[in-house]
């Protein structure tokens, strides 16, 4: 086991990592930017490590100053959260060749799996469902209007080395395809540097459905259910849940063997989860595969029991998975809220600024993982993700009451957040049936 892990990431994360780790008994070390000197993560970890500027791609992205904060440091792992340099390849290569171990999937699993094209074609051959498209990234505008109307539409326009719903256009007539595909290759290159699209058909109003799945070094891999994660704006999750009402035992048990099939076929290790979209007749399709810990690990955690930050240190560490899949029982049900800096009244504006009162909820059945803190200054450089607010009932029907209550109790002042937004949600009659899906927002609740 490591002694000393280095978490290159801020935040809510950061903090949920240095928990895990200190209940392992394994020091850790913050790196933080100029601007993150007061958050959370730098005052609960062992040690703290300036590592740039505020702006992302001089501190977290600047690879050559984290791995000199880990050596100098004497870190023998590295830890990378999601977003930043998660699903980066060339950063766990780096770690790697540098005799750091990269708390993840291996570098060759990224690379391929991370590109949503490779990784599409890559399930299909071994005979995994996948939505109808290109056979890969197209970059010919003519081809891709050829493609688009063949499948037919509407059709989606996706970056092949992205997520976030950055570099996604839905397509409705051919009059749109050339516009859109250039719209959203000008914007993938912005967000990840690669340009490349693919596209694919279009379902409507589909459910978003994630399976957890934990892998060892030794060929072993458990599935640990499934989140709902229909809730989105502008394809961005908001609120996520587990069990999802409309999947049920037996597609549990199905797509939970194909996630597990999929890994399996590509020697996966490592925490990651596999994405599909299930239709309104039960038909699944295979999505994406992300290669790091989800925000939304904490809804499975919650209703498993199984703390996956702890997994993950312990697969990359090289223990056998300790856990067979008749171990792995859901256990009633839970709904995460993500509470973000941003104003709905605003067309949901991201705005940091002074916490001038913070007061998370409590009480049976309430978790809240957050870096907030009475006094401090949200800055405006990074990812407006302020909490998450995680309730768990016997039932739904009581993890909505929870929610309610828990959203109701929630005081962040001194800045715009989401809060009321998500009581509107859980107060919308369709919501409480759990007739959601990717386009809820848009045609349940106003001004979404």
């Amino acid at each position: 086991m490591y002694k000393k892990i280095l978490i290159a990431n801020r935040g809510e994360i950061a903090v949920r990592v240095i928990r895990a780790c200190r209940e392992l008994d394994i020091a850790t070390v913050a790196v933080y930017s100029v601007a993150d000197e007061d958050c959370l993560h730098t005052k609960l970890a062992d040690e703290a490590i300036c590592i740039g500027p505020a702006p992302s791609a001089g501190s977290y992205l600047n690879i050559p100053n984290i791995i000199s904060a880990a050596e100098v440091s004497g870190a023998d792992a590295i830890h990378p959260g999601y977003g930043f340099l998660a699903e980066n390849y060339k950063f766990a290569e780096i770690c790697r060749s540098c005799d750091l171990d990269f708390i993840g999937p291996q570098a060759e699993a990224i690379k391929s799996l991370g590109d949503k094209a490779f990784a599409k074609e890559t399930m299909s051959n071994i005979g995994i469902p996948v939505i109808p498209g290109s056979e890969g990234v197209v970059t010919d505008e003519k081809k891709a209007l050829a493609i688009a109307n063949e499948i037919g539409y509407p059709v989606i326009i996706k970056a092949a080395a992205g997520g976030g719903g950055r570099g996604m256009r839905i397509v409705q007539n051919h009059h749109e395809v050339v516009p859109m595909l250039r719209t959203a290759r000008t914007e993938a290159e912005a967000a990840f540097g690669n340009p490349d699209v693919y596209l694919e058909k279009y379902i409507e109003e589909p459910r978003h459905i994630e399976m957890q799945i934990l892998a060892d070094k030794h060929g072993e891999a458990v599935y640990l259910g499934e989140r709902d994660c229909s809730i989105q704006r502008r394809h961005q999750k908001l609120i996520e849940e587990s069990p999802s009402t409309f999947v049920g035992p037996q597609l549990r048990r199905e797509l939970g063997e194909v996630a597990v099939k999929a890994v399996k076929s590509v020697g996966y290790e490592n925490a990651g989860t596999i994405e599909f979209l299930v239709d309104s007749d039960r038909n699944y399709y295979f999505m994406e595969m992300n290669t790091r810990i989800q925000v939304e690990h904490t809804v499975t955690e919650t209703v498993t029991g199984i703390d996956l930050i702890k997994e993950q240190i312990r697969l990359a560490a090289g223990e056998v998975l300790d856990l067979a899949q008749s171990d792995i029982n859901i256990n009633g049900h839970a709904i995460e809220f993500r509470i973000n800096a941003e104003d709905p009244n605003n067309n949901f504006l991201p705005a940091g600024g002074k916490v001038t009162l913070y007061n998370p909820p409590g009480g049976p059945g309430v978790r809240v993982d957050s870096h907030l803190y009475s006094g401090y200054i949200v800055p405006n450089y990074y990812d407006s993700l302020l909490a998450k607010l995680i309730v768990w009932g016997n039932t739904r029907e009581e993890a909505i009451a929870r929610g309610y209550r828990a959203l109701d109790e929630f005081i962040i002042m001194g800045l715009a957040t989401t809060i009321d937004f998500h009581l509107e949600v859980v107060n919308n009659a369709f919501f409480r049936k759990g007739e959601i899906y990717t386009n809820f927002l848009a045609r349940r609740i106003v001004n979404a």
